[in-house]
């Protein structure tokens, strides 16, 4: 496992311009409290994550709204898929395709 450096920190002044609206579950990779380090000059959140690039494992993976097993999925990702992990907690990893999505969780063991 290794840090991507394919995202930077963002460069100048970040603001607030207004009301932002909240991409739907399953999109962007932004939840209440964290966001993908990519999406930081387009939302607020308490903390951004670089992501930890890895590889969905031979199995494949459905990437899931919520971390439990009957929650719907977003979609399946094939063996192989690179998947930037973003957080982990449990058994369950949160993380996405890419900064524009699509985002989710799955089962860590799922990951090579």
């Amino acid at each position: 496992m290794s840090t991507t450096g394919e995202y930077g920190l963002p460069e100048g002044q970040l603001s607030l311009s207004g009301p932002v609206v909240r991409p739907e579950p399953g999109t962007l990779p932004i939840r209440g409290d964290l966001a993908h380090i990519a999406l930081a000059d387009r939302y607020l959140v308490a903390a951004y994550v670089v992501p930890v690039v890895r590889e969905i494992g031979p199995a494949g993976a459905p990437l899931l709204i919520n971390p439990r097993d009957d929650a719907e999925a977003v979609t399946l990702l094939e063996a192989g898929t690179r998947f930037e992990a973003l957080d982990y907690a449990g058994d369950w990893c949160w993380g996405c395709v890419g900064p524009d999505g699509p985002s989710g969780y799955l089962r860590t063991a799922l990951l090579a």
